[in-house]
């Protein structure tokens, strides 16, 4: 059985507008993701021949992400075609998931090299095109939660008004967000996690000149009679400056055991050093970061103060700000250098894009200790802490 599971690497593409006429949506997501897996074995100098499996993480796998989309990202980075792939959904978790399980694999010894990765071209692909029309949950659900389950956007309503967050915080926080990113990017400090695709070498979605007067000014986007009927009164907050952008993009982690890196002479950066899932409540579905981190948390044997740098999914506002109240985390240590509400949320990327960025986070804080957790429909959450290694 492998000592410890390590991370080589991580990278990331850019951050695509996800609609039609953005950065990347020219590019075919088979294409997109076949881009950083190239890039990753290019960077790390692996030889693909030699990698176990490649577990890739997307949600809408319909149309152009069906099939296998992570198989066929395989055969097309030009890897021998007996390395095999999968796609797991885990929601918008999906490739933290598809981390853990490549990790978790490395640590049972079923692995000794393994690629974690995600992609999402929610330009090419619309959200929830995968079950147009049709009902995903069946009567039995229908019935446990009555009424039917409600949208992530409505989610993130009823989650503020439970924690009786006010707009302007929420406007307050999204600007923080794209004022970290916009001094990252300005830094240089995506360089080494990011991977240049065209013409697109830059985050599309940050926004240089948001301020929380000009988001003030955005109307709320999941008004709902019926909604109001169900639930109550709610004073309607989430608008789309409060909330992670539609977004195309792809990522990849390089995961072996630590006698791997050795015998291949590989430098990691990082080892696992905890891992946790959990669900919890499916109607306030974003706030199942709370246990997800505390379970990371003891199953590490570590506090929230010994944690140098947090990456809390920023699917909308209320989620960061919710688990900061809960967990106590000091905010200076959050999304050090901005979330998805300014660098996107490529859905089925997002886990080992916060991975590649949390690395970076790590080395310019020089922290030994990171935590990342993300939001996942269905009331789930995933969260991992990593420890860095110094000489990586």
């Amino acid at each position: 059985m492998a000592s410890e599971a390590v991370i080589v690497d991580a990278v990331r593409t850019p951050s695509g507008k996800g609609k039609p006429g953005g950065g990347l949506s020219g590019t075919h997501p088979v294409d997109l993701l076949a881009h950083v897996l190239a890039e990753l074995v290019n960077r790390t100098g692996v030889d693909p021949a030699v990698i176990d499996d490649v577990i890739g993480g997307c949600v809408s796998q319909g149309r152009e992400q069906a099939a296998n989309i992570t198989r066929n990202a395989v055969l097309a980075a030009g890897f021998p075609e007996h390395v095999p792939g999968t796609t797991v959904d885990r929601q918008c978790g999906s490739s933290q998931q598809a981390m853990h399980f490549a990790a978790q694999g490395v640590l049972a010894g079923a692995y000794d090299v393994v690629v974690a990765c995600g992609v999402e071209s929610m330009s090419r692909v619309p959200m929830f095109s995968q079950y147009a029309g049709a009902d995903p949950y069946g009567p039995q659900v229908a019935r446990r939660y009555p009424p039917h389950l409600v949208e992530q956007g409505v989610a993130a309503e009823l989650l503020a008004r439970h924690y009786r967050l006010g707009r302007d915080e929420l406007d307050s926080y999204s600007a923080r967000s794209h004022q970290l990113a916009a001094v990252a990017r300005d830094a240089d400090r995506f360089c080494r996690e990011m991977v240049s695709v065209g013409e697109q070498r830059t985050d599309e979605t940050i926004r240089d000149t948001t301020t929380v007067a000009g988001l003030a000014e955005l109307p709320p986007v999941f008004p709902d009679e019926q909604v109001a009927e169900r639930f109550g009164a709610i004073d309607w907050l989430i608008t789309a400056g409060n909330a992670s952008p539609l977004t195309d993009g792809a990522s990849a982690a390089l995961i072996t055991s630590s006698e791997a890196t050795r015998r291949l002479g590989l430098r990691p950066r990082a080892r696992f050093h905890s891992f946790a899932v959990v669900g919890d409540d499916p109607v306030l579905m974003l706030r199942a970061v709370v246990p997800a981190t505390r379970l990371a948390l003891k199953r590490g044997g570590l506090s929230v103060g010994d944690i140098d740098a947090f990456e809390v999914n920023e699917a909308f506002a209320p989620v960061p700000l919710v688990w900061q109240r809960e967990t106590g985390a000091t905010l200076q240590r959050v999304n050090r250098h901005g979330g998805a509400i300014a660098l996107g949320h490529p859905l089925g990327a997002s886990g080992t894009k916060l991975l590649a960025t949390l690395l970076g986070v790590l080395d310019a804080c020089n922290g030994r200790y990171g935590l990342q957790t993300m939001c996942e429909g269905g009331g789930m959450a995933n969260a991992a802490v990593i420890e860095r290694i110094a000489d990586g």
